[in-house]
Parts: C-alpha cells; sequence; structure tokens
C-alpha cells in the first residue's frame, strides 16, 4: 500500500515531527510505502508531491489544526485523526486502516 499523511500540531514543534516518524516507522514496519509531510512552525518539509498523492492508496491527516493545501488529495481516501492517535497508537492506525482497506 502507498501512504501519504500530513502532520500538524498547535505549537508546530515536538507532536509534528515525533508523529512523522512514527507514522513513517509504522507503516514501513507494515511493508507499505510512506512519505509524510510535516506542516510546522518552519513551514512545510518534505512536501508530498502531486505524483505521490496521485498514487497514494490513502492519505492520512494526523493533526490539532489545519492541513495546508488539502485540495491535492481530492478524491482520495481520507483518514483524519487527532495527533495524538497516531502519537500514542501508530501501528494501531496502520492496522486499522489495512483492515478498511481490505474491506473495499
Amino acid at each position: 500500500m502507498k501512504i501519504v499523511a500530513v502532520t500538524a500540531c498547535t505549537a508546530g514543534i515536538a507532536h509534528t515531527y515525533i508523529v512523522a516518524e512514527k507514522i513513517q516507522t509504522a507503516a514501513e514496519e507494515a511493508g507499505h510505502w510512506c512519505k509524510v509531510e510535516t506542516q510546522g512552525t518552519v513551514g512545510v518539509q518534505n512536501r508530498i508531491t502531486p505524483e505521490e498523492a496521485q498514487a497514494a492508496d490513502v492519505v492520512i491527516y494526523a493533526h490539532d489544526i489545519a492541513i495546508r493545501d488539502q485540495e491535492r488529495f481530492a478524491g482520495k481516501r481520507i483518514v483524519d485523526v487527532p495527533i495524538s492517535v497516531a502519537l500514542k497508537q501508530p501501528k494501531s492506525l496502520i492496522a486499522t486502516i489495512e483492515k478498511k482497506l481490505a474491506q473495499k
């Protein structure tokens, strides 16, 4: 599965980047390709390209503030969770997505 994710927290410092790493690691450990964009205080880093967005099977929004440029993911399956969910249970998040996608 190809996963893209965007993380953004209120302060835009620690949780944004910690959650990005946790999602990346959990997805790769489950055997998936994953790219995570961060929208923090230093701006957007590791920006998801239009090609990556188009190729994605699912988009994860892990955030506590608004995600910028959501139109890039129009028509994609979106999983929208508070940043705390991805922080505390990244493996469970990926497993839940796998189950949901397998049903379709």
